[in-house]
């Protein structure tokens, strides 16, 4: 039985080389892991649109909270009984913790603990509505878990050495798993996310009166492309220094965070959303042509680069088409992707700074 194509959900034990004779989730485990994991996924970003456009809110109790907290209570069982499993086949302690799920038991009570937490705060603070959401404890207390739990595939499939170049199947989970993470982070960073202009936005920011100095619409655009872009290719970059990425995962990230974010944008941003995910399409051709690794170094650096290039300009260009006209200020549309495409190199040195030996 290879593991992690088992047809049982459960666990399989490891082999010594890669797990260390520790018990190893099977595929089926992290795919019902990470699909669990979506559920209040969803119920917090449909929390993040009902906290940005329902003004009457006043209430903890609401239906998009259930929708939340019942996601989390899924997960939660569902892990407890995969270590429930294990504990019947004979495993003791921490012994009957699967690989890479150690994080996301911790992570368990520590949700549970925030969420009760989260109740309070709005009952003696009140319930936020604009930028303030971001920055509560509780709220970051909640993400950081979540991030725990759901980065549990991810975790599997980085500890199986024998897992080198999967197929898209193989590395769906953890595939997943990298994509639902990155929307996470990029919702918490929303205050400077670009995926949520519209294309009349983009136009507007970038068309400022050149002898006024810019526009505070500007300033926030191009901060905004540089955080945005470094949560899209980091994962990409991370991912490819352990595993030879199969076609597909750059489309897939490029969806999911798409999907979640035009959802909290109340699908003001079509075109935008249109944009990324044709540049996931072409990044994943890159990731296909250049096979960028640690042992790829050069290859990996233009990777870095490229990806970044290529979602700028789709970027730029799906709202031109979009409007029937490009941005007035030459300059900043042109330089914007060649900026993004710097910072995807300087991220690919900083992660792999020297070619492995």
């Amino acid at each position: 039985m290879t593991p992690g194509l088992s047809g049982e959900v459960g666990a399989v034990l490891g082999s010594p080389e890669d797990a260390g004779g520790r018990v190893r989730a099977d595929y089926r485990t992290d795919l019902i892991t990470v699909l669990l994991g979506t559920w209040f996924s969803a119920g917090l970003f449909l929390d993040a649109w009902a906290h940005s456009n329902v003004p009457e809110l006043e209430s903890f109790f609401t239906p998009w909270h259930a929708v939340f907290y019942s996601g989390f209570a899924a997960t939660g069982a569902w892990i407890l009984w995969v270590l429930w499993r294990n504990y019947q086949r004979g495993m003791r302690l921490l012994d009957a913790i699967p690989v890479g799920y150690g994080p996301a038991v911790f992570a368990l009570p520590v949700f549970a603990t925030a969420g009760a937490g989260d109740y309070l705060w709005h009952t003696v603070i009140g319930i936020e509505q604009g930028i303030d959401i971001l920055f509560s404890p509780t709220h970051l207390a909640l993400i950081t878990s979540m991030i725990l739990i759901l980065t549990t595939p991810l975790r599997t499939a980085w500890s199986n050495r024998s897992l080198i170049a999967p197929s898209f199947r193989q590395f769906l989970p953890a595939a997943l798993s990298l994509s639902f993470t990155a929307s996470l982070v990029l919702l918490f960073a929303s205050y400077a996310d670009a995926t949520v202009f519209d294309s009349a936005q983009v136009i507007k920011a970038f068309s400022f009166d050149k002898s006024q100095g810019g526009s505070s619409l500007a300033d926030n655009l191009a901060s905004s492309i540089i955080v945005t872009n470094l949560i899209m290719v980091v994962p990409l970059l991370l991912a490819a220094r352990r595993f030879r990425l199969p076609f597909g995962v750059a489309t897939l990230l490029s969806v999911v965070v798409m999907t979640l974010g035009t959802a909290v944008a109340n699908y003001s941003n079509i075109s935008t959303a249109i944009g990324f995910i044709a540049a996931g399409v072409v990044i994943d051709v890159l990731l296909l042509k250049l096979r960028p690794s640690e042992d790829r170094l050069k290859e990996y650096r233009i990777f870095g680069a490229a990806a970044s290039f290529v979602t700028w300009v789709a970027f730029f260009a799906v709202a031109g088409i979009d409007q029937g006209v490009m941005p007035v200020v030459t300059e900043m549309w042109t330089g914007a992707p060649v900026m993004a495409a710097l910072h995807g190199l300087l991220m690919a040195v900083v992660l792999v700074p020297t070619a492995r030996r």
